[in-house]
């Protein structure tokens, strides 16, 4: 009688071993080129999609106009000739009442002050354009 008690089990263990095992292969074969496969694609796809840098003063200007936006600041952050917080205005969006619109010159000469960078996004993953943008420090713009 204890034979056919631990044959039955041995006989389990086996298959369930076996099963896991298996699964184990077939699951991690899966995953892993899923996801570099993701990341390629992603990367060899949507190169107008992806987030770009610059710090070329056309470059910023062509792209915001072009989206309809304007060089701002934040109201209650600029005095005595500093513009203060940069920002860029659409119209239609919440910073009406936050933001001020300011020259250009004002606007490029801050940036470069502060050493800043454009962060922007042409379209989005639709097709769409798009209106993503950052203003970020040059230093963290480089480790992109």
């Amino acid at each position: 009688m204890g034979k056919k008690k631990s044959a039955p089990r041995k006989r389990a263990s086996s298959k369930t071993t076996a099963r896991k095992t298996s699964t184990r292969k077939t699951t991690s074969r899966k995953s892993a080129p899923s996801k570099s496969t993701a990341r390629k694609t992603t990367a060899g796809k949507s190169q107008s999609r992806e987030a770009k840098v610059t710090t070329d003063h056309n470059e910023i200007r062509r792209w915001v106009e072009s989206r309809g936006g304007k060089p701002a600041t934040v109201k209650t952050t600029h005095k005595d000739g500093d513009p203060g917080l940069l920002r860029i205005d659409f119209p239609g969006y919440s910073g009406a009442n936050a933001l001020e619109s300011i020259p250009w010159d004002d606007f490029f000469k801050k940036f470069d002050e502060k050493k800043l960078a454009f962060l922007y996004q042409e379209s989005l993953k639709s097709g769409q354009e798009s209106r993503f943008h950052k203003l970020v420090s040059r230093s963290t713009a480089k480790k992109r």
